[in-house]
Formats: structure tokens, C-alpha cells, sequence
């Protein structure tokens, strides 16, 4: 079903009217797809965390037919056990972030449900879906402090909600807080943040790629292998040879 069909449905702009929706898509073959996808064995990074089985896609196609559900509706979503509600519910955010038609007033409470509610916000892609817009943007000509909060946070997608937020900043071509952050979580123990370092410094080094090779000549023999490797996926082939002698000469 098309978004503008979805859209001439929707009144109710409520949770429990989104969950409704979001159930006639739900799949048995998509379920079990995506309960592997997002590694929910115990032990792994979404162990506990459940699903009911529909696409990405669906979940945003719904998203944008409810991007005007009230702020208190969105916490409620959030507040939901189950994966795709909350994927639904930050993607409303993403989206409401991104309309330049958004009251600046709604941008602030978007901002704080995000921090607010970050213990409902725990997989790598419930962060990397809003963090850009619901933080990185609002954030973008305020004081910076909390990123820098967020990135020695003991929570995992804390930490990673201060880097992925940069990619705003690396759109305007600002990449301070994008290298600064990336210093903090050098040693970081987590795989999903090494790999969220490593790309988004790679991404900064779109813009300029002189500031990431000095940032590597820096911390390269310090860094994860992980973490290297995306940062110079994009390099010619002698380079990244180049750099990764430099992590083993470590």
C-alpha cells in the first residue's frame, strides 16, 4: 500500500493506531529473517529484544503516514517491547527532525524524548535511523558538551549516538566533533562502535581527506583492525597497505 493511501486511512494519529497498521504487515518469513539479521541469540547484542516480522520499508512507509503523531504518542511507541514500534517511532522523529516546516520548539522535544528515552533506543539501527537529524541537527549551532557525555556513556548505544549524531556536522563540512569523538572511542571495547568510528571518519574524510590520513598517521597503530579497516576502505590499495603496516608494527 502506498504511503498516500495509508495517509487518507490515517486519523488517529496514536500508538496503538500505528501498531494496529503496522501488524497487517507482519510476516512469518520476514521474522525469521530478521531475528538472524539483528543476531538475537543470547549472548549477542539484541539478545532479549523481540520482533514481529515486517520489512524496514513498511515500517517507513507507515512512519511517514503517521510524521504528525504527537510527541506524547511518539514515548509511547518508544516505550513498546517490540523492534519495529520503536524503529517506527524514530523514524517519526527522523522525519519530523527533517521537515523544515518542524517549529523549532518540536525539534527540542524531539531532541530530549531522544536523550530521554535512550534506554528504548538500544540497536545499532534504532540509533543510526534518527541520530543524524533528532541530534545531530538540532545540535548543530548549540554547545556540543552532550555528545561528548554520551561518548564515555557505560551504555553502548549511548556511545554510539555520539558519533553517528557527527554526520550532520560532516554534511556542513565540520568534522571536529567527528575526529574528537572518534579519539574518546579508540579503545572502546565494542565492535559496533569500532565500526562506527571507523565510518564515520571515513565519511569526514569525503570532505576532507588530508584531516583523516593525519588523524591516521596519529592513532592508526592504535586502533582496533575493525575500525582501521572501515576508515580506509575507500583508500587505493597501497595506502590502506600503508596503514595497516602501521597497526602491526604496533
Amino acid at each position: 500500500m502506498s504511503v498516500e493511501k495509508i495517509s487518507q486511512q490515517t486519523t488517529n494519529l496514536t500508538a496503538a493506531a500505528f501498531i494496529e497498521k503496522l501488524s497487517t504487515y507482519q510476516s512469518n518469513a520476514e521474522l525469521e529473517k530478521i531475528t538472524r539479521y539483528f543476531k538475537t541469540e543470547e549472548g549477542d547484542y539484541g539478545a532479549g529484544d523481540r520482533f514481529i516480522g515486517v520489512r524496514m520499508g513498511q515500517v517507513f512507509e507507515v512512519a511517514k503516514a503517521f510524521v504528525t503523531m504527537p510527541v506524547q504518542e511518539i514515548e509511547k511507541l518508544l516505550e513498546s517491547p517490540v523492534h519495529e514500534h520503536r524503529a517506527g517511532a524514530v523514524s517519526i522523529m527522523d522525519f519530523r527532525a527533517r521537515d523544515k516546516k518542524t517549529s523549532e520548539d518540536v525539534k527540542k522535544a524531539l531532541f530530549e524524548l531522544y536523550l530521554d528515552r535512550h534506554d528504548q533506543i538500544n540497536n545499532w539501527d534504532l540509533v543510526d535511523r534518527a541520530a543524524c537529524f533528532v541530534v545531530g541537527s538540532y545540535l548543530f549551532d548549540k554547545p556540543r558538551d552532550i555528545l561528548y557525555q554520551l561518548a564515555v556513556s557505560e551504555n553502548m548505544w549511548q556511545r554510539r549516538t555520539a558519533m553517528v549524531s557527527t554526520s550532520y556536522f560532516i554534511r556542513k563540512g565540520d568534522l571536529t566533533d567527528t575526529f574528537g569523538i572518534a579519539q574518546i572511542l579508540l579503545n572502546d571495547r565494542e565492535d559496533l562502535i569500532h565500526k562506527a568510528v571507523g565510518g564515520w571518519i571515513r565519511q569526514a574524510g569525503t570532505k576532507n581527506k588530508a584531516q583523516l590520513m593525519a588523524f591516521l598517521e596519529k592513532y592508526a597503530a592504535a586502533m582496533p583492525r575493525t575500525m582501521l579497516r572501515y576508515a580506509i576502505e575507500h583508500f587505493d590499495k597501497s595506502d590502506r597497505e600503508y596503514y595497516m603496516n602501521l597497526k602491526s608494527i604496533d
